[in-house]
């Protein structure tokens, strides 16, 4: 029976049925089988050129088909372990197991992303400039952390363009940002001027976030939002030197905006280009990291 004439029958009778039944997808391994949000997972399978959705749970997942036989799937935010899930629009296939999703256990439960990772989609054609950003907060575990505080030496933001590395920002003992909702996390836009400290060496920017524990201290350079250097962009990248006592966490991301001057709001204004994993206490000064340089490892 053709393929034509299998579905003809199936409407006649009034039968829900799937068209070639063997051409459904199937799933025979998945590596790893454990990870962090944002964990790039290979599938191998049969019957794959047409998934059309992969989903974690009731969460939909960024992926890439690779062959008939192979698939590379991307954890998604906020996933708890679960069973993966490939449809096409004839069939569905389940995963024989669940992924477990494990995340540091130092995250506090409300942070959004419990590591770091790349956003697949890349930034919408047309948008010009970019920004860095770090977020710094108080983990409320741990005691003393009244006292906890996060120095920023200095920030820097750079891009890949024409094989060529380009400074955009190179800001020393400043910063700029607010206080935001920290459960839901940055629930709402509103926020409060960000407080801040100074002290040496080389007036260091100090954040106190032991004081203010409800918040998310969310900073960005003093400097203005530069735009994207010419030529062929291979992404970019954030440093910041930092130095993060018992009781505080810290993490950089940056985001792509439309142009220069746009204002935050509805109409997608910016695009969040990822984040880092985020970076614990130490006696010493730190270079935090994040760059989508490469994009997401496919």
């Amino acid at each position: 029976m053709t393929k034509r004439v299998f579905l003809f029958w199936c409407l006649l009778v009034g039968q829900l049925c799937v068209a070639g039944s063997g051409e459904g997808p199937e799933i025979t391994r998945i590596s790893p089988t454990s990870g962090p949000e944002g964990t790039r997972i290979v599938i191998t399978g049969r019957n794959l050129r047409n998934v059309s959705r992969v989903v974690f749970g009731t969460t939909g997942a960024d992926f890439k088909i690779m062959s008939a036989e192979e698939l590379i799937a991307i954890v998604p935010h906020r996933t708890a372990t679960s069973v993966i899930t490939l449809i096409t629009p004839q069939a569905r296939a389940a995963s024989p197991f669940a992924f477990v999703v494990s995340s540091d256990p130092r995250v506090p439960d409300e942070a959004s992303y419990k590591s770091g990772y790349v956003n697949s989609t890349p930034a919408p054609e047309g948008f010009s400039s970019v920004l860095l950003w770090g977020i710094a907060i108080a983990d409320t575990r741990i005691p003393g952390y009244a006292s906890a505080t996060i120095e920023v030496a200095w920030t820097q933001l750079s891009c890949r363009a024409d094989g060529h590395e380009v400074v955009l920002n190179d800001d020393h003992g400043a910063v700029r940002g607010g206080l935001y909702r920290r459960n839901p996390w940055f629930g709402i836009n509103d926020h409060e001027p960000l407080p801040m400290a100074f002290g040496p060496p080389n007036h260091v920017v100090i954040l106190r976030v032991g004081q203010r524990p409800d918040k998310v201290w969310h900073f960005w350079p003093p400097s203005p939002r530069p735009l994207l250097p010419e030529g062929r962009l291979a992404g970019c990248t954030v440093r910041a030197r930092v130095k993060i006592s018992p009781g505080a966490l810290l993490q950089m991301g940056m985001d792509y905006w439309r142009n220069p001057t746009v204002e935050y709001g509805p109409g997608g204004n910016s695009h969040e280009a990822g984040a880092s994993n985020w970076y614990f206490p130490s006696e010493r000064w730190q270079e935090a990291e994040f760059t989508d340089v490469g994009g997401v490892t496919f």
